[in-house]
């Protein structure tokens, strides 16, 4: 439903609609909401679809599709029974005083499309209860397959069926596919998608490809995790000339629009990544073989060869081809990383060749690096690394620490998507836009709390770097970078240039990950269109842009919220075998409710935090786990004592 809502928030053409869908568009021009001219739907001016939001007594606020804040007042007496995050068309009300405001005509679809219920004890016995709120499911337990305690059911809330049983709460297994069934994903590829994938050759027949540039000859590397297997970039780079080369899996020659493989890609438009698994956007056929750069193999790639003035560290020009790469070697992070700190011991020729370079990149995007973080930001955040075991339970978590290794392919990467970027005026862009003046002022009362005061300076970008040189002053970093994260606004697609706040870009977008990424994909097409001059070609690429750059923003946060809840579950199993042992943990939210993040033998698990008195943002304490919900995944600890600050 809400694929719809999107697509004719910013125009539908008729051709474009699904069957399935004929009979609903038909239903909403009879009612007025839509209009159709020029063979497109679109709402009618005075209706809006969205997303409700902050329900309270007195109502409650519309954010429309592709807005970024809400937009609309709807008084409670209008908003026709639809609750926080529901889908709905709204009618826009005119002449009324304290800003727009609407009124619900219609609820499109509920906040959660599925939910997941588990068979649990109640007062009076076995209950199905929905695992978020605990509230009764619905359903009596006659009705269901395999009821018995623990039993978990996926439910569309739109038709009231079971759609599926997932399988039993005491199995750490499970918490996979109740994070999947949640957003309705899927591992499983049809049998047309995996019949047209079988259907491309194993290799590649280099001489199949007159018209590739041939790059054979580079010594290109890959530089990716120890567990990776969808390669989508490799790298070279010649100092005697200061050229570097990207090179990027050209899935674009694999994966054609209209071809079931596409339709996959667009419904997935990410590949999702577990700590023993990933869910990719395309059949392993192509993801992990015909389309990953590995070494020593022929591969297909779309390159940016680069040049760069060796005083300011520009591009001074560049080109873009199709082209065929022999990736020499693929190295991990770990390797490069020891390799710079002369821990590494070569093993052949082909090795050779491909570090050689190594050193001469590290220093110049080491340089690139400091002329970018005199407009961008250098906010420090990690990524939670997990490693659970054969049965799923967490071994160790850590936070990822970044090393020269990473910051050398980020670099690489980021000349060629803003390389890409400059190539087009409308398309896939990769916006990032300033925080609004409510999210700083929120900010600078965070900062009080921790007796961190910095005048507003002239600029935002000014006013953050006072901010953060005040932190390092006192000592803070880490905790003052956790609230200007906060404070940023989400980074999102758009067919518009808005210019990339927090990487202080001008023009960027998304090219190297075409394998995982949809955005990347369609940018490759735009750009293959527009560089052999197929106007018809990028009208097409172009024509329902606007719904599509929603669509994969949509995607987008859903991916991450799997990764996440998926964390949160194995926290929570974590913390069940350790019902009333202490921890340390660090304070990271202190409201009404506290909540404090552990650092101890594992790292990152979320606590609620009871019989706390004054504790503040960021106190070190010690708590006590009291209580491990499975089905909520929520961690429930006792106050203990605060650990006092060393101080000099």
């Amino acid at each position: 439903m809400k694929s719809l809502l999107i697509r004719l928030t910013h125009g539908l053409y008729d051709q474009d609609i699904a069957s399935e869908e004929r009979e609903l568009v038909a239903q909403w021009l009879s009612m007025k909401f839509l209009v159709h001219e020029k063979g497109k739907y679109t709402f009618a001016s005075q209706y809006r679809a969205g997303t409700i939001g902050l329900v309270q007594e007195r109502g409650a606020y519309l954010q429309s599709i592709g807005e970024s804040i809400r937009d609309h007042f709807i008084d409670a007496a209008n908003l026709m029974g639809a609750k926080n995050g529901d889908l709905v068309i709204a009618q826009r009300l005119m002449g009324r005083r304290g800003g727009p405001q609407a009124k619900v005509v219609l609820i499109a679809g509920r906040s959660e499309t599925f939910s997941i219920a588990v068979v649990a004890q109640g007062f009076g016995g076995l209950v199905l209860q929905d695992i978020r709120t605990l509230h009764p499911a619905g359903f009596a337990l006659s009705e269901l397959p395999n009821a018995e305690e623990g039993s978990l059911y996926q439910i569309n809330n739109q038709s009231g069926k079971i759609e599926a049983y997932l399988g039993n709460l005491s199995d750490p297994t499970v918490d996979e596919k109740i994070v999947l069934a949640l957003y309705n994903k899927h591992d499983a590829f049809d049998e047309e998608v995996l019949r047209q994938a079988r259907e491309f050759p194993k290799e590649v027949d280099a001489s199949l490809y007159p018209h590739r540039r041939d790059l054979r000859h580079l010594p290109f590397c890959t530089i990716d995790p120890v567990t990776a297997k969808d390669y989508d970039d490799a790298i070279c780079y010649v100092p005697d000339t200061n050229t570097l080369y990207v090179a990027i899996a050209d899935v674009s020659e694999y994966v054609k629009p209209f071809g079931a493989i596409d339709a996959e890609a667009i419904y997935r438009s990410f590949s999702i990544y577990l700590p023993h698994r990933s869910i990719p956007m395309l059949p392993r056929e192509l993801s992990e073989t015909l389309c990953s750069l590995q070494g020593n193999v022929d591969r297909l790639a779309y390159t940016f060869e680069m040049h760069l003035d060796p005083t300011t560290y520009d591009v001074d020009s560049f080109d873009l081809y199709e082209s065929i790469i022999h990736s020499h070697r693929r190295f991990t992070y770990e390797e490069i990383d020891a390799y710079l700190e002369g821990n590494f011991t070569v093993q052949s020729e082909k090795e050779r060749l491909a570090l050689a370079y190594i050193r001469p990149l590290n220093d110049l995007t080491a340089k690139l690096r400091e002329e970018r973080m005199k407009k961008g930001y250098n906010f420090r955040s990690s990524e939670l690394e997990m490693r659970i075991d054969a049965e799923q339970n967490i071994v160790s978590t850590e936070f990822a620490v970044e090393t020269p290794s990473h910051a050398l392919i980020e670099d690489c990467m980021l000349l060629a998507n803003k390389a890409a970027a400059s190539m087009y005026e409308r398309g896939v862009f990769r916006i990032h836009e300033p925080p609004s003046p409510m999210k700083l002022q929120s900010l600078y009362t965070e900062l009080a709390s921790i007796g961190i005061f910095v005048e507003f300076q002239a600029s935002v970008k000014e006013t953050i770097t006072a901010i953060q040189a005040e932190a390092e002053r006192r000592g803070l970093v880490s905790e003052v970078d956790t609230l200007i994260i906060r404070a940023q606004m989400q980074a999102r697609y758009a067919p518009y240039n808005l210019g990339h706040f927090g990487l202080g870009f001008e023009r960027y977008t998304h090219f190297t990950s075409p394998i995982r990424r949809y955005s990347d994909l369609v940018v490759h097409r735009l750009l293959k269109a527009i560089q052999a001059g197929d106007t018809e070609e990028g009208s097409y690429v172009l024509r329902n842009i606007e719904s599509l750059c929603t669509s994969i923003s949509e995607k987008e946060r859903e991916a991450s919220d799997i990764e996440i809840r998926f964390h949160e579950r194995k926290f929570a199993r974590w913390a069940a075998t350790v019902i009333g042992q202490e921890f340390k943990a660090r304070v990271m939210k202190a409201e009404d409710d506290v909540f404090a993040e552990i650092h101890d033998v594992v790292t990152g698990a979320s606590v609620a935090v009871t019989g706390h008195f004054g504790l503040m943002l960021f106190d070190d304490v010690v708590v006590r786990i009291e209580k491990a919900d499975l089905a909520t995944a929520k961690i429930t600890a006792s106050f203990v004592r605060k650990i006092e600050k060393e101080t000099d």
